[in-house]
């Protein structure tokens, strides 16, 4: 499935939000260009070096693009740059707050030349404001989104333990870019769209922001369990397994004290007659429910639940992923190549005939020869680049 052949993409782009709404782009067929430093390229290239010597981030989210390295800072750079934006269809960049802009790559100045193109900047609180020029990385919008403030376990905050605002941040940048692109096809205009990592991670926090509507008190840290629904998290079995359960009506809440608590008349209790009760007196809720796990194995545990039936879950490691049977009997590992050789890779959620576009991770600039080709530079003209540290 590739309904973005014809699209072009170039993204200067650095470390996971606009890398991966770019790859989105990429994975559905898009030519997507991505300009690097020369030398080192993506400072996420050296997060680290577990997949074959290649960085864990890069992988994740650098496939099926090509690797342009441009100093854009020598004017020679630039032009190479600008030519490029000439003829794309749409600019992604997550530069430093404001870098962009002064360099002369902001929306009105492309599309003056380049009426069609769909600009892109995704940055930490967005233009304008008075956070504008602060600095973002994920844990920091983690905390000022008031997403710690609900993450933990009673007093100790935790953060989400992936980087949620980077990808939310990448994901509405590649859902805003396929809106116009839609638009553009209907009025020949491009459109400038501006993403920040703050508002993508508040619009994530709409349920303990309404929950706290007009004053009245947060949900509180609960770990791993749910803040406000019971039961909802995570039990341990008489034989130290965890299991993860959920109640999510009044109906499961009826099985569940039937044919896995072995108590019906709990479900007639007007201590537990609803969710708001249920949780008002987890404490003393869970007292009973954790002693009937206690009598279990985790595996007796899981088929009881899945007999009744409530949704329950293993607490799987990331081992336990990697193995994880419903991936591989829907298929959905692939395999991808890299400078290091083939690894495997999660196929795009969704597409499944055809197959998904899952092509090379580039080398640091390793189609920069071809794209200057294609811009009409010579042998010549492409070799005192290089010298000059240009490309």
């Amino acid at each position: 499935m590739q309904p973005l052949r014809g699209v072009t993409v170039v993204a200067l782009e650095q470390a996971i939000a606009a890398p991966y709404a770019s790859r989105q782009l990429a994975d559905l067929g898009a030519r997507v260009i991505k300009v690097e430093r020369p030398g080192s390229g993506d400072f996420a290239r050296q997060y680290d070096s577990r997949v074959n010597g290649l960085s864990s981030h890069f992988v994740w989210v650098n496939r099926s693009k090509e690797s342009l390295t441009l100093d854009i800072k020598d004017p020679r750079g630039m032009a190479v740059l600008r030519r490029l934006l000439g003829t794309a269809d749409v600019f992604i960049q997550n530069l430093a707050p404001g870098a962009a802009a002064r360099m002369g790559l902001g929306a009105e100045e492309l599309q003056a030349d380049n009426p069609g193109l769909v600009v892109c900047d995704i940055s930490g609180y967005g233009s304008g404001g008075p956070y504008e020029s602060m600095k973002a990385y994920d844990l920091m919008v983690q905390s000022e989104a008031g997403l710690l403030s609900v993450t933990g376990s009673g007093e100790d905050m935790a953060k989400v333990g992936i980087s949620v605002s980077d990808i939310s941040a990448g994901m509405y940048a590649y859902s805003s870019i396929l809106a116009a692109l839609l638009e553009r096809a209907n009025t020949g205009k491009g459109a400038h769209i501006d993403v920040s990592m703050l508002e993508s991670t508040v619009e994530w926090m709409g349920f303990p922001l309404y929950y706290t509507y007009d004053g009245a008190q947060p949900p509180p840290r609960a770990g791993a369990a749910h803040a406000t629904i019971y039961p909802y998290g995570p039990f341990t079995a008489g034989d130290g397994k965890v299991i993860m359960m959920s109640i999510q009506n009044e109906r499961e809440w009826r099985a569940f004290c039937e044919r896995f608590l072995g108590r019906p008349e709990l479900a007639e209790d007007p201590d537990y007659a609803g969710n708001a009760n249920r949780n008002a007196n987890r404490e003393e809720l869970g007292r009973i429910i954790a002693a009937r796990f206690a009598a279990l194995t985790g595996d007796e545990a899981t088929a009881l639940l899945t007999a009744v039936p409530v949704a329950c879950a293993r607490v799987n490691t990331l081992a336990d992923v990697w193995e994880h049977p419903q991936l591989a009997a829907r298929g959905r590992w692939h395999e991808v190549q890299t400078p290091r050789g083939p690894v495997p890779a999660l196929a795009p959620p969704g597409p499944v005939n055809p197959a998904p576009r899952m092509d090379p991770i580039p080398d640091v600039g390793e189609h920069t020869g071809k794209i200057l080709a294609e811009l009409g530079h010579g042998e010549s003209d492409v070799d005192e680049l290089v010298r000059d540290g240009v490309v």
